[in-house]
């Protein structure tokens, strides 16, 4: 079982092109050694960080399929990496919390993380949730159909909606909800079958959550959506048509 320490260390891995990409950001050295070993012997390709800083220098040589990031590092938390993160990439973050409050995993979710572990966990538990994000990924891309929400155009090919030369960058999460949304034309889908539909195992609040995020790209008034509505006591419906 892994859980806290203290020292600070940084290791790279070699490249292999057919495996997944994995950058971990830990300021635990124990830590990110215990997982560099773990994720590699499970058919990952791992680098890693001591701290945010040296993550966004490692990003700008090295393109990775996820992030593992710890929320509790010194200098820039793992919540404040991650909400910068997401204003120009797209690509998979899991966050490692020792936090214990709903509230402040959900906090990690409002910036942009797909996922959440709180320490002390088990690495194979980290690995499931890996594939289960990966796999979401690989859904995405391959949808075919376009669809119009208002002024957007949604194509799942791209996690991005775009109007005009508009385009706004989707989380993986925010892609495979509104695909599972304009995949059902226009249906009310509950909480649990977009949970099921997304991959998601972390409660209703998780779909609330990325669908707030959602409006906020796609809606005038979030307040008054006219595109992701809420309907009450059965879930939620997209106003969309397909191209």
């Amino acid at each position: 079982m892994i859980e806290n320490s203290q020292e600070n260390y940084v290791e790279t891995g070699g490249l292999y092109e057919t495996w997944p990409h994995v950058l971990v950001v830990d300021d635990d050295r124990r830590i990110r050694d215990l997982l560099c070993r773990y994720l590699s012997e499970q058919g990952f390709v791992v680098i890693a960080a001591a701290d945010a800083f040296e993550a966004a220098e490692l990003l700008k040589s090295f393109e990775v399929d996820a992030l593992v990031v710890d929320v509790m590092m010194p200098g820039k938390t793992g919540l404040e990496f991650t909400q910068e993160y997401r204003v120009t990439h797209d690509t998979p973050v899991l966050l490692l919390t020792a936090l214990g409050e709903t509230e402040d995993r959900i906090s990690g979710l409002e910036v942009g993380a797909d996922d959440y572990l709180p320490k002390p966990f088990e690495p194979r538990e980290l690995v499931l949730r890996l594939n289960a994000i990966l796999k979401r990924t690989a859904k995405v891309v391959q949808v075919a159909r376009k669809l119009k929400i208002g002024p957007w155009v949604f194509d799942p090919g791209y996690e991005e909606i775009s109007a005009g030369e508009e385009v706004v960058r989707l989380t993986s999460a925010e892609a495979q909800l509104l695909k599972a949304l304009g995949a059902r034309g226009g249906e009310v889908l509950s909480r649990e079958e977009l949970a099921r539909a997304c991959g998601v195992d972390a409660g209703e609040r998780t779909i609330d959550v990325q669908v707030t995020r959602l409006r906020r790209k796609i809606e005038d008034d979030t307040k008054k959506p006219r595109y992701l509505q809420t309907v009450r006591g059965k879930g939620y419906v997209l106003r969309s048509e397909e191209l």
